[in-house]
């Protein structure tokens, strides 16, 4: 039987990249982009993908009626993060000082802020290929090779107040998470949609995954 995979559309993000990637990895799944709460309520699985400012991104899930609908499904259903999908789980940004959606307990925090970054005059946002190293056990990482390379954009990074909802680390210089795991909830930093054949393979892992 077909699975209905709903793509969180909260007028941020390059949504079609992802639903094209997830039609190609399940070509007789039903990977719908939608905005309708209800959708994503009645979905067998959940992407909430995303580019984007913070304060945006939030203030659209509040007004719109999709906050509570992703807090549903992130409670109960395979549910997948990508970028700043993952940066909203947390419970606070340095972004615009944003409340998130406080799934998973811990703060997003400026790339800028941090000293290493400004002694080696590293760019901001962190752009392009770099490894992952897996630090949890999952199946998401089936196929996958420990250190494979990602693509990612972005100014912020995640710290979780839970070391062990680290599922994989990077380095920019300093390691950051940017991967996170815990029961149906999987979330990542970089861009699966972008990142190739190792990327096609995390999303494939996604929709075969039965938490």
């Amino acid at each position: 039987m077909a699975q209905r995979i709903a793509i969180v559309d909260y007028g941020m993000g390059n949504l079609r990249s992802v639903q094209k990637a997830l039609l190609h990895v399940a070509p007789g799944d039903a990977a719908q982009i939608t905005s309708d709460p209800d959708a994503i309520r009645k979905a067998d699985r959940v992407v909430f993908p995303g580019q984007g400012a913070m304060p945006d991104c939030m203030r659209y899930l509040r007004e719109s009626g999709l906050a509570e609908a992703v807090r549903e499904a992130a409670a109960n259903r395979p549910f997948l993060g990508l970028c700043i999908g993952l940066q909203m789980l947390f419970e606070r940004s340095d972004e615009g000082d944003t409340p998130g959606l406080g799934l998973l307990p811990g703060q997003v925090l400026a790339f800028s802020s941090l000293p290493k970054v400004r002694e080696a005059r590293l760019k901001v946002p962190h752009m392009g290929w770099n490894e992952a190293w897996h630090t949890l056990a999952h199946p998401l990482w089936s196929g996958i090779a420990d250190g494979e390379r990602f693509y990612f954009v972005h100014s912020y990074y995640c710290a979780p107040a839970e070391p062990g909802l680290t599922a994989a680390s990077s380095s920019y210089p300093d390691a950051f998470t940017s991967a996170v795991a815990r029961d149906n909830i999987f979330a990542t930093q970089f861009h699966p949609e972008k990142s190739s054949v190792a990327g096609l393979k995390l999303l494939e892992n996604f929709v075969r995954w039965n938490p």
